[in-house]
């Protein structure tokens, strides 16, 4: 992946933003839509095994709605970061995290007067599902194109792992140390953030993480139309 260190320095800034946008929507999900989660397919598979073994307040439908929704994301974005060559992974991939801010667009407007004592009996939440999950996914396959270190956005078992696999107590060395920290600080930060937001309505939680993931897609392509200083 070639770039300037300015380019990258915005890269590796955009997806640790990005990685609070994941905590946010997933508060979303969880709280809001049925306990499901729309970006942490890891939890969502096991929320499906909950609800297969009929676990009060679960939904097999819910759950498969955002695997299925996040799969073809996933393919979606993986589309998109076919055609990159080894020079152009990051414009490519700026272009598929456009993708996530539209389906998180249409999720926001889908949003709009949304009543959660209406979850058993609308198809409200499982359009919210669904688009949400979208966006996870077309973002997750281009994420994992650029195969950044300790930047997955959504996973965070290995970068945690990492923290003491790797730390002084353990013999290492505590490579990216700071990276790891700040990941787990933005989702934790982000999933804050969305559960407070929600008290108050989930259409203005999920308009502040389109305009989040907005603003990183923008600042991504401005650092690639930006000369590097000689």
């Amino acid at each position: 992946m070639a770039s300037s260190p300015n380019t990258e320095k915005v890269i590796a800034y955009a997806l640790l933003v990005m990685t609070a946008v994941t905590g946010l929507v997933d508060a979303v999900s969880f709280l809001s839509l049925g306990h499901v989660f729309t970006a942490n397919m890891t939890g969502n598979i096991v929320l499906l095994a909950f609800a297969t073994a009929q676990v009060s307040g679960l939904s097999i439908a819910r759950s498969l709605t955002a695997l299925s929704a996040f799969l073809v994301g996933a393919i979606l974005g993986g589309r998109v970061m076919t055609r990159a060559s080894a020079d152009s992974q990051i414009r490519f991939a700026a272009q598929a995290f456009l993708l996530e801010v539209a389906f998180l667009f249409a999720a926001s407007f889908c949003g709009i007067g949304f009543r959660g004592d209406l979850l058993e009996d609308s198809f409200q939440p499982f359009a919210l599902i669904a688009l949400t999950a979208l966006a996870m996914g077309t973002r997750n396959a281009a994420v994992r194109k650029l195969a950044i270190p300790d930047l997955t956005t959504t996973v965070l078992t290995l970068t945690f792992t990492g923290i003491g696999a790797d730390s002084s107590i353990a013999n290492g060395n505590n490579p990216r140390l700071a990276r790891r920290v700040e990941a787990v600080v933005a989702m934790f930060l982000g999933a804050a953030l969305g559960a407070v937001i929600l008290r108050y309505s989930i259409s203005a939680a999920l308009w502040l993480g389109t305009a989040i993931s907005a603003l990183c897609s923008a600042a991504l392509f401005r650092a690639l139309r930006t000369p590097e200083k000689q």
